[in-house]
């Protein structure tokens, strides 16, 4: 079901400007947080959430800021805007029409876990979203939200806006790290984790923007309020950026565990009359496909993870029968082939071959035994065998469609046109 807690009045209201935001309630959780409660207090609040990351892999945000050390060390928040998956454009939306959620979010969060400064880190083509972010974080410095003694209390904080060159690998939480300190966005090797080591050697936090943009309607309601929408496993509410084969595209906030055919049939209108469900990407180009059989899986991290998918960033691409497996294939491997930081050796070489089977098959010029060398690659690629998980991402889709729809990569082993389309050309005449 349809639950609006991020996105409320952001289509009636211009949410950008602060005077707007602070009618409809904006900045009054972080004068309660700091008038009435203690670091710990908000800290608390948002365990009892049970909010979990909103940008991948689903990890508690209370989680990572307790793995924080306690030794005297300055202490660093960024917050995850570079939005860069193939599908996925929820975050594009907060940001840009609802900026002063995240920033009261952002300051919340450096408040509960004593950090010495805030960065909003954005991906290099959202320049509107930049000029937007920027021109809010002024707004609530100029407001006295952001900067010495807030709301003349003891907390002191400043948030940088900073825009990436735009590289998808700088999503990754020590890609990101290494771009904001001017060097190339390379991923780092764990051990030491961000929290324990992070920007410029000190302890660091990063969390996705929508992640961050929770806390302030969990502090302002309280954690509790929070945790009861949805699963127990899994509340709150997720954005779910739908496109594809739809009638209405677009950014839907959903209740946690509501179905996927719910999502597709009833919010994003179906599909266009006359075609039929093939599959969907569920996080965008890096998850496993879902098959119309599973269309009635709740859209939270525990169900999906039970059928070997995932929620991810909820970017839902929607396939009919006229996307043929291999095209959608194609598109996702010369996507990350290109953005391969080319640091480790499966990466840089398995994107690149299996980027040119693909074109290959793609084009007509197929050989026997392609399907099977797919196979190897994503074995040689794929099983943490990289430094960070583009190689994983880069064969999830691949390996799911290998499974599903074998016989559509062998049929373009043999050269000639695709025959999903052929099929198709021949339905027309």
């Amino acid at each position: 079901m349809i639950r609006r807690i991020l996105t409320e009045g952001i289509d009636e209201f211009d949410m950008t400007r602060l005077d707007v935001y602070r009618s409809r309630g904006g900045y009054q959780a972080l004068a309660k947080a700091l008038r009435t409660m203690s670091p710990d207090d908000v800290a608390d609040e948002v365990k009892t959430s049970g909010l979990r990351g909103r940008g991948g892999a689903g990890v508690a945000a209370s989680f990572k800021w307790s793995t924080l050390p306690a030794d005297g060390r300055p202490r660093y928040l960024i917050l995850n805007g570079d939005e860069s998956e193939p599908g996925s454009f929820s975050g594009r939306m907060l940001i840009q029409k609802n900026p002063h959620m995240i920033i009261e979010g952002a300051l919340l969060s450096a408040y509960a876990c004593r950090m010495a400064r805030v960065f909003i880190y954005l991906r290099g083509e959202f320049y509107e979203g930049a000029e937007i972010m920027r021109r809010a974080v002024e707004e609530a410095r100029a407001a006295g939200f952001i900067g010495e003694r807030i709301l003349g209390t003891d907390f002191s904080q400043e948030v940088v806006v900073h825009r990436g060159a735009g590289a998808y690998i700088c999503g990754e939480e020590t890609a990101i790290m290494e771009s904001l300190e001017g060097k190339r966005g390379h991923p780092r090797t764990k051990p030491p984790f961000p929290t324990a080591a992070g920007l410029y050697g000190m302890p660091t936090v990063i969390n996705n923007v929508e992640t961050i943009a929770n806390v302030a309607p969990i502090v302002a309601n309280g954690g509790a309020w929070f945790a009861a929408i949805g699963p127990e496993k899994s509340p709150g509410t997720k954005v779910c950026s739908v496109s594809g084969r739809v009638r209405r595209p677009g950014n839907y906030e959903i209740e946690m565990g509501t179905p996927l055919r719910e999502l597709i049939e009833e919010h994003a209108g179906g599909l266009e009359p006359g075609h039929e469900l093939k599959f969907i990407l569920p996080a965008g180009a890096s998850s496993a496909l879902i098959q119309p059989k599973n269309l009635d899986v709740s859209l939270d991290y525990d169900s999906l993870g039970a059928i070997r998918s995932m929620l991810g960033s909820a970017g839902m691409l929607v396939c009919d029968e006229r996307d043929c497996a291999v095209h959608v294939a194609y598109l996702g491997a010369r996507f990350y082939h290109h953005e391969s930081c080319g640091k480790c050796t499966p990466c840089r070489e398995g994107t690149g071959w299996t980027e040119r089977v693909l074109h290959r098959m793609e084009h007509g010029l197929g050989r026997s035994g392609d399907t099977r060398r797919l196979e190897e690659l994503c074995r040689g690629i794929g099983g943490r065998k990289c430094l960070c998980l583009l190689g994983d991402f880069s064969v999830t889709y691949l390996q799911s469609a290998l499974a599903n729809f074998h016989d559509e990569f062998e049929a373009h082993e043999h050269g000639g046109p695709c025959p999903v389309t052929a099929a198709l050309e021949v339905s027309v005449r």
